[in-house]
């Protein structure tokens, strides 16, 4: 890659560095410490500039390019001899000139986003350590930062004791707490398998759930048709009355529903599923309750909107949840939690002898890699305790409350504006679901066939959206609906101006469609 015109110099390495390679940085020139240092400090300058940028609104979101145009225009070939330093420091440059500003405060495209400056610093800490995760002795310091921070989400839940985890995302949280719901009901499955089992298990989600859950059913032997989907209300709510007649139907056919997930802040609607009455069902019929709430957990954090939203949670078995999405940390950050200590050992040892040694000399409950389906783990804890040093509990109950009230800032302005905008639902979160409407549609009644009308613009004002760079909104269907807008706030850049902007841009990109 080459850095564009009038940038090269910015980011120039000194002529006695600029030519040197790989091979004369630390550790392989010993007295390698000076091209070294220049090396990297040239890096954190293009780090700190683009930083610079992400906060700038005058900068754009994005530059979109076709990905036929992107390849001409990048150097992607990985070469036979090594290149010089200063080509490093261009490809360095030209990367970050091309990426989705994720963390600009008029991103409103994914559920993760935002750039917070100390776990981002917290990140490079752990990426410079490079420490793998499964034991004290070779992570110290951090797995008794994980067993800390842990512990305390643990205690926001509603529990006291249990047991944690850090994941590789949502999804394998959302396994583990499959496996471990499979392990303590069926204790026979981990050496026996399918035998061990008289019967057909079942599980249940609502059809509003994150795809993770029903891939459990495939990638765990259950099969999707025995992972029921759960009708839910208007409001993408699960309907307690309907996971109880599906439970009785499979139960009437000699079939074993065991386990139950539901959904703390949907994906799309940012929905919450009634815990309560999903839980009294469970308890009723002996299965496991899961809460995904991935999306929705942050707001345990927040006195203001905690309630009714999570209610009901402490009665979970097992709970998700991602700091990495509402909470800001950086990715990834993902967490699984269970009422019960014990669980996750039980569920996953395989006592290798060659790590998991028991006559360490330290107390071995502090290895944590033998309570995960993975050996290799990424130090994700450091990111998320440092910047919970930095915000505080109370800080992070701020930053909640204030994601929320500028969402209820949105949807007030949509209201003003209802021949501009139409808003399917009151929501719950941060999700803000509507569509724009243009001005030949203004004067025509809302029917099926206006709303399909208005689902077919909404991806031609997106890719409009994307041409000019200047914001992003993720778009989709759900069920019947067609195509909708769906606007996350969840960086804590966002401010009221950054919302009145995306309104105004979105009626002068869309009005003449």
């Amino acid at each position: 890659m080459n850095s564009k015109p009038g940038e090269q110099s910015k980011y120039q390495l000194p002529k006695d560095v600029a030519g040197l390679h790989y091979s004369d940085l630390l550790p392989h020139n010993l007295f390698g410490q000076a091209p070294t240092k220049e090396f990297l400090l040239k890096v954190v300058d293009i780090l700190i500039d683009y930083i610079k940028d992400v906060n700038d609104r005058d900068e754009k979101v994005l530059h979109f390019k076709q990905p036929e145009e992107m390849l001409r225009l990048l150097n992607l070939d990985l070469p036979d001899e090594g290149m010089p330093l200063q080509n490093l420091v261009d490809d360095c440059n030209l990367t970050l000139q091309h990426q989705v500003k994720t963390g600009h405060p008029r991103f409103f495209n994914q559920l993760s986003c935002g750039l917070d400056i100390v776990s981002m610093a917290g990140e490079w800490l752990t990426a410079t350590a490079n420490t793998n995760m499964f034991t004290y002795e070779i992570a110290p310091v951090f797995i008794l930062m994980e067993s800390v921070v842990l512990s305390k989400m643990r205690e926001i839940i509603g529990w006291k004791g249990g047991d944690s985890i850090f994941a590789p995302g949502g999804s394998i949280s959302n396994m583990y707490a499959f496996l471990a719901a499979r392990h303590k009901m069926f204790p026979g499955y981990k050496e026996q398998g399918l035998h061990s089992i008289k019967g057909q298990l079942v599980m249940y989600t609502s059809n509003q759930s994150h795809y993770s859950v029903k891939s459990c059913a495939s990638v765990c032997g259950l099969g999707t048709d025995n992972c029921v989907e759960v009708p839910s209300d208007e409001r993408g709510r699960m309907i307690p009355s309907e996971l109880e007649r599906l439970i009785l139907e499979r139960k009437s056919k000699g079939h074993i529903p065991f386990f139950v997930t539901a959904t703390a802040g949907t994906t799309v609607l940012g929905a919450f599923d009634p815990i309560n009455a999903i839980a009294d069902i469970c308890e009723k019929y002996n299965m496991w309750l899961h809460i995904d709430a991935a999306w929705g957990g942050g707001l345990l954090l927040s006195r203001k909107y905690r309630h009714p939203r999570l209610d009901g949670i402490e009665r979970a078995k097992s709970v998700t949840w991602n700091p990495h999405k509402l909470m800001g940390t950086l990715l990834q950050c993902s967490t699984i939690h269970f009422r019960d200590n014990g669980l996750l050992i039980s569920c996953n040892q395989m006592s290798a002898e060659y790590l998991f040694m028991q006559d360490k000399l330290y107390d071995v409950q502090y290895d944590t890699g033998d309570k995960v389906i993975q050996c290799g783990r990424h130090n994700d804890v450091f990111k998320l305790w440092l910047q919970w040093r930095a915000k505080g509990t109370e800080g992070f109950e701020k930053h909640m409350d204030h994601l929320m009230e500028l969402s209820e800032y949105m949807v007030e302005k949509i209201k003003e504006s209802p021949d501009k905008f139409y808003l399917l639902l009151e929501p719950e979160m941060v999700n803000v679901s509507f569509w724009y409407v243009p001005k030949r549609l203004r004067n025509i009644p809302h029917s099926p066939k206006r709303a399909q009308l208005l689902g077919e613009i909404t991806p031609i004002l997106k890719g409009k959206m994307m041409e000019v760079g200047t914001l992003m909104v993720g778009y989709q269907p759900l069920n019947e609906i067609p195509n909708f807008f769906r606007n996350i706030i969840s960086s804590a850049a966002v401010t009221k101006g950054d919302v009145d902007f995306l309104l105004s841009e979105l009626d002068r990109l869309g009005r003449d469609l």
